[in-house]
């Protein structure tokens, strides 16, 4: 499922609204370690202004959208709930 630490992933950036941040909440405790360790990663090599060796890049073919099956549920709750809060 997850990308096994290359480098960031496109879920890996996404803004962290209420449902990102209940869609990561969610994730198996694997997958969320590994995605606060590249987020780590990326802040210290900020941080030191390097970038990351070249072939640790996430290829585009190996980027994987870990989040989003997650973030849908979500999504799909919330509007649900409301719906039934119109009622």
């Amino acid at each position: 499922m997850a990308s096994r630490v290359p480098g960031l992933v496109r879920d890996d950036t996404l803004y962290e609204n209420d449902d990102v941040k209940e869609a990561i909440r969610r994730l198996p405790e694997i997958v969320y370690d590994e995605r606060n360790f590249r987020l780590k990663r990326a802040l210290d090599l900020s941080l030191k202004h390097q970038i990351l060796p070249k072939e640790q890049w996430t290829k585009y073919e190996e980027d994987v959208h870990y989040l989003e099956p997650y973030l849908k549920e979500v999504i799909h709750e919330r509007k649900e709930r409301e719906e039934w809060e119109k009622k």
